[in-house]
């Protein structure tokens, strides 16, 4: 992803969705030639306040303006795109996607049919490395006063479709995004939560760990017409509490809060599951406790090895180690050379 830009605090005030979203719904009826005055009625959105600049909604408010104007208009494209997507077209991208065995196939799917709705934009997954990433290329020029919801509502149905299937949160590592930063961007960081956003480059896209893709998909068809009954696709992503991928969650608390992660015990409380719980789910991830302890530890002893002078004993002290003897001989079976021949190699002189 390009260079990040900060983020906002990711607890959502109770109305942080733009009302610039509101009045492009508000374009798509006036192009489609029809009023736009009872979805807003039923959003509870009154004149006024669709006039202001800088007024805000509540996502509960823009998912009643998005279903109302999507089912009026039998568009789900909200008249961004050459054709119209009759109501219940992203459904069908749902359903079509939820055979998949896991989440990494349940995406191609969704991406892959989503081409057979239009030819405007170009969806695809891809994994480089540990990163997967969705994009999205405009194939046509989008209209413009529709162009910022629909790249938008695209990316985050696509976010909240995934986290819904896996019955996971996904933290993002990024966003991109082709516009420039509206006066409202800070709503981003709510409607994309995790890593940092970037505004005027392209193509869009979201960012995410490549190990969520193997999840299996946690949801039948009775679930999905559920969620459908709601309304179109209700798919909030900070509703998740439960991040099912607990591998980095492990790392991130052995690397940062190593006093209080000391044992299974202690880890497993940090992180509000059972011990039983905490082993059952990374032997499900392929991973152990104690190696990622060993690469957490190593990652740390090779940083002070090669930013600071300190003396190997308090190398050993900083990763956990009880005397310089036990951590000469972890850090030669982890790395094939001794502590001191490894800072001796990577100096300069």
């Amino acid at each position: 992803m390009p260079a990040p830009a900060r983020r906002p605090p990711a607890t959502p005030p109770a109305a942080a969705t733009p009302m610039a979203f509101a009045r492009a719904i508000v374009a798509a009826y006036r192009r489609h030639g029809q009023a736009p005055e009872a979805a807003l009625r039923a959003a509870q959105i009154t004149p006024a306040q669709l006039r202001q600049p800088a007024g805000r909604m509540t996502a509960r408010q823009m998912e009643a303006l998005s279903a109302a104007a999507m089912q009026e208009l039998d568009d789900e494209g909200l008249g961004a795109f050459g054709r119209r997507l009759p109501w219940g077209s992203y459904g069908m991208l749902a359903r079509a996607s939820l055979t998949a065995p896991d989440l990494g196939m349940a995406l191609r799917r969704w991406c892959r049919h989503h081409a057979l709705l239009t030819s405007d934009v170009r969806l695809a997954l891809a994994v480089a490395g540990s990163t997967a990433t969705v994009t999205l290329e405009e194939r046509a020029t989008l209209p413009a006063d529709v162009r910022e919801l629909s790249i938008a509502f695209i990316l985050r149905n696509v976010h909240g479709l995934a986290c819904w299937y896996v019955d996971s949160r996904i933290p993002l590592l990024g966003a991109r995004f082709p516009f420039a930063a509206p006066a409202h961007a800070d709503a981003y960081a709510h409607m994309f939560p995790g890593g940092a956003l970037a505004f005027g480059t392209g193509p869009a896209a979201i960012a995410f760990d490549a190990r969520y893709l193997a999840l299996p998909i946690r949801r039948d068809e009775k679930a999905l017409s559920q969620l459908l009954r709601q309304r179109a696709l209700q798919l909030t992503v900070l509703q998740y509490r439960r991040d099912r991928l607990l591998v980095p969650q492990v790392r991130q608390a052995l690397a940062a809060r190593p006093e209080r992660a000391h044992s299974a015990e202690a880890l497993a409380d940090l992180l509000h599951v059972s011990p039983r719980t905490l082993h059952r789910q990374l032997k499900d991830e392929g991973a152990s406790l104690q190696a990622l302890k060993d690469e957490v530890r190593l990652e740390r002893a090779r940083d002070l090895l090669l930013r600071t002078a300190q003396p190997l004993k308090q190398v050993a002290a900083a990763v956990g180690f009880r005397n310089e003897k036990s951590f000469a001989r972890a850090f030669r079976q982890w790395t094939g050379t001794a502590p001191g021949a490894f800072r001796e190699a990577a100096s300069p002189g």
